[in-house]
């Protein structure tokens, strides 16, 4: 099952060990108030985070159809959290499927910090559309063909089992919507729930919007 957190790192890639990781020097351009001068500031998660989804949505990837995976807990709409401490394992995954329904993933390690490995992702999203910019449409989707996700195990729970609906049953937005946030209550990590339960909502979530076409 892939789930934005805890980090699903893809089957058969290899990881970097900590003693081979590197700083980062993804950074970001901010004016502080009162000063009319721009200065250069580490990247934060949520930036890294805009990054990626930026990166995708120009290649038309819809965000129903991205799961960003790392070690950081999740906020309530299933992206990472930009307060949290630097996790053990800071390696940074990124699945989504294309129009055509090819289902890819892009995994990186080798930075000492989950932004900064999301950043790594973006700027090699950005490398690769550069490709298809230039008239490589077909050089691109074979170099996307090393980035193919395997399928998620068939013995996870269906969304309709995640949201306690009967099958068959007739659901609309809003009675998904309700239901979600009284589940998301429940299963949020600062509702008393667990960041397992909380993971598994959200992506029953998306698979739901998906197949209802919401």
């Amino acid at each position: 099952m892939i789930t934005a957190y805890p980090l699903t790192w893809p089957t058969g890639w290899p990881r970097t060990q900590p003693s081979s990781q590197k700083e980062g020097r993804f950074g970001t351009r901010k004016v502080r108030s009162g000063s009319s001068y721009a200065r250069s500031e580490d990247i934060t998660v949520a930036d890294a985070v805009s990054r990626v989804l930026a990166e995708l949505e120009r290649m038309c990837i819809h965000r129903d159809d991205i799961v960003i995976s790392t070690n950081i807990k999740l906020r309530l709409d299933g992206l990472p959290r930009g307060n949290e401490r630097e996790p053990n394992d800071n390696g940074a995954a990124v699945y989504w499927e294309t129009r055509a329904g090819a289902r890819r993933v892009m995994a990186i390690d080798q930075y000492t910090s989950v932004a900064n490995n999301l950043a790594a992702i973006a700027a090699t999203l950005e490398a690769m559309r550069a490709i298809e910019r230039h008239g490589g449409a077909q050089i691109l989707d074979r170099a996307f063909t090393g980035f193919t996700a395997l399928p998620a195990p068939s013995t996870k729970r269906t969304w309709r089992d995640v949201f306690q609906f009967a099958p068959g049953a007739a659901i609309d937005p809003v009675t998904l919507k309700n239901q979600f946030r009284s589940l998301a209550r429940q299963c949020h990590p600062d509702m008393g729930g667990t960041d397992q339960s909380m993971a598994e909502l959200n992506v029953a979530y998306e698979e739901a919007k998906k197949e209802l076409g919401i």
